[in-house]
């Protein structure tokens, strides 16, 4: 796992140190958390109530503000991309199910069976949620039985943000549920000048909140740190709900946050230098320094 968090991570810098816009640096290292296995996102993603899969995205650039998603889609390999391709191609920030798919093909985006996205992890857990549900034991389920959500956030060389958010949902969700990954000021908010931030927890509640905006309005409006926003929204507002919950950030200056409430979130940075770190508990790993 954290080798495949160092991947995404250098996918990233590698786009940024090519002098890339930080939309591509996030797209990049989404893409490469969507294609492993240990991450509720593309393949390995949760499963629904009727064991399929239903996939949210979204991407926002900090210098223009465009936004694009898709919610609820069945077919498309690597969502973050049709949430890109939203944004540039369709005059759309939100598309969904069907016709988001539809969309994605005729943008000629890579398109998959439904049940590519299917693991024996995911299928044990959905297994082990429905048997928990029926005697009454749902409350002792594990963060990582129920939910996950990969992201990324970016700084690039002009001063630009960007931030990106995948997920599968929760194990078990009801059909056509949407959570906070595929909305824009909930999920995923960018704005540069200000901050990047990309979510995971129970989108119900991030919704309720527009907790990604509220960081940014935070921190613009209110005078916080990127420090002080960030642990608000996860350790006073989530916490309050008694939720598990985190999000990673970065603000205009390059500092990053990664607040969780849990044992543990999957979580990595990437300096301009190239030094590496990862970590999934408390201890962090660094990884030395990749070479432009």
């Amino acid at each position: 796992m954290r080798e495949h968090l160092a991947n995404a991570l250098t996918a990233g810098w590698s786009a940024l140190a090519a002098g890339a816009h930080a939309i591509d640096a996030v797209e990049a290292a989404v893409v490469v958390l969507e294609d492993s296995p240990h991450f509720n996102a593309g393949y390995g993603a949760a499963l629904t109530e009727a064991a399929d899969h239903e996939l949210d995205a979204s991407i926002m650039a900090g210098d223009t503000l465009a936004a694009g998603a898709v919610c609820a889609v069945h077919r498309i390999r690597n969502p973050v991309r049709a949430a890109r391709a939203v944004m540039e191609q369709s005059g759309c920030v939100l598309m969904t199910g069907e016709g988001a798919d539809a969309f994605a093909a005729r943008a000629g985006l890579a398109m998959v069976e439904n049940s590519y996205f299917t693991t024996a992890r995911r299928t044990a857990a959905l297994a082990s949620l429905k048997q928990r549900r029926a005697a009454g034991t749902i409350m002792m389920a594990s963060e990582a039985e129920r939910h996950g959500t990969v992201g990324a956030v970016a700084l690039d060389g002009k001063g630009n943000l960007a931030a990106a958010t995948s997920t599968g949902g929760f194990n078990n969700k009801p059909l056509g549920r949407v959570g906070d990954s595929a909305v824009i000021g909930a999920g995923t908010y960018a704005k540069n000048g200000v901050c990047a931030v990309s979510c995971t927890g129970q989108g119900e509640l991030f919704i309720r909140h527009a907790a990604a905006y509220d960081i940014a309005a935070r921190i613009q409006y209110a005078g916080q740190t990127l420090a002080q926003a960030t642990d608000a929204i996860v350790h006073e507002t989530m916490t309050s709900h008694r939720i598990g919950a985190g999000l990673v950030a970065i603000d205009d200056a390059g500092r990053v946050s990664t607040p969780f409430n849990t044992v543990g979130m999957c979580r990595g940075w990437i300096t301009p230098a190239g030094e590496l770190a990862v970590a999934t508990h408390q201890e962090v790993h660094h990884l030395g320094s990749l070479q432009r």
